[in-house]
């Protein structure tokens, strides 16, 4: 069973803003330890006004032999050049929060049932399958572990709550861990995005905005706009919606992802190049959520253009 182990000297090193340190070793594995990194809040600041754009890893951005949902997926993403990865966090029968997306494990699991139903030592023991239905030698995480591992190298969780736990769960979780500069939480509608503020006005979400009456009104909501990054969905580019949330000061965040052979990833890789991702951030997108980080990551520069300006 692969395991990540977390060297709590250099957590401590990351948080009194120590410079870059060594490469740990994490039981076989290497997880790289970042400098100190701006806020959140400061660092989508920058993004926008550097042009810059972050790639964000649907599902945490499952490869050949990686499954979706796991620490050893982050960090073959990590090392490929992704920051943000978003993620599914849910809760197994005796209440431990764990990364699942679906209800049930058959499909990314060596296991089967619902996951309500499933204790953690259960869990814990079964392997991950890729998504060619592999197994890969790798389990289930708890969603401590991964916001260390997030703490550990500055990358950034967007955190998808599933309806077995809830947001007050997840960010006392987020609280132990000392890990708010490190997530994104994930909202669907403002009822939620308000009960996001009211658990903890300073945790940085996305909330469906596409201009200023939209970030007024979750304003009123108890959101604080300096944490707010706003969600314009996977239809079609809004360019002239994404200029209005500039005005503001929020980010504005959009989904390539989708259905396969229905989502705009295929249309956009269809003819083998990064015309259409390129557009995007020329017109000024700042988070771009995709099911083909490596490809785009590959082949755009923006993110590269944000990773000098802004760092992470």
């Amino acid at each position: 069973m692969k395991r990540f182990a977390f060297s709590v000297m250099s957590l401590a090193l990351t948080a009194c803003g120590a410079t870059q340190t060594p490469p740990q070793e994490t039981g076989g594995e290497t997880a790289t330890i970042s400098s100190p990194a701006l806020p959140l809040p400061e660092y989508f600041d920058c993004l926008r006004k550097n042009k810059g754009m972050v790639i964000a890893a649907h599902r945490g951005g499952p490869d050949t032999g990686f499954p979706e949902n796991a620490i050893e997926t982050f960090q073959h993403g990590f090392d490929k050049g992704i920051r943000v990865f978003e993620i599914d966090v849910a809760e197994t029968k005796d209440g431990v929060l764990t990364l699942m997306h679906d209800d049930r494990l058959n499909r990314t699991t060596t296991g089967s049932g619902y996951v309500s139903d499933t204790d953690w030592e259960t869990m814990s023991g079964l392997e991950l399958e890729d998504n060619d239905g592999r197994r890969t030698g790798f389990h289930p995480p708890k969603l401590t572990d991964a916001l260390l591992w997030a703490k550990q190298t500055g990358a950034v969780l967007e955190l998808d709550k599933k309806p077995t736990t809830s947001f007050r769960n997840i960010a006392a979780a987020v609280k132990a861990a000392g890990a708010e500069e490190n997530v994104i939480f994930i909202s669907y509608n403002d009822d939620q995005a308000a009960e996001i503020a009211a658990i903890n006005p300073d945790l940085m979400m996305t909330a469906t905005a596409y201009g200023d009456r939209d970030v007024a009104k979750l304003e009123r909501r108890g959101v604080d706009r300096t944490r707010l990054i706003g969600w314009t969905g996977t239809d079609e580019p809004k360019p002239a919606a994404w200029a209005r949330l500039e005005q503001v000061g929020v980010e504005p965040a959009f989904g390539t992802l989708g259905r396969k052979g229905e989502r705009l990833d295929d249309l956009y890789l269809a003819d083998g190049d990064a015309s259409e991702y390129d557009a995007l951030a020329a017109d000024g997108l700042v988070l771009l959520a995709t099911d083909e980080p490596y490809r785009v990551a590959d082949m755009i520069t923006a993110d590269d253009a944000g990773r000098e300006a802004c760092g992470r």
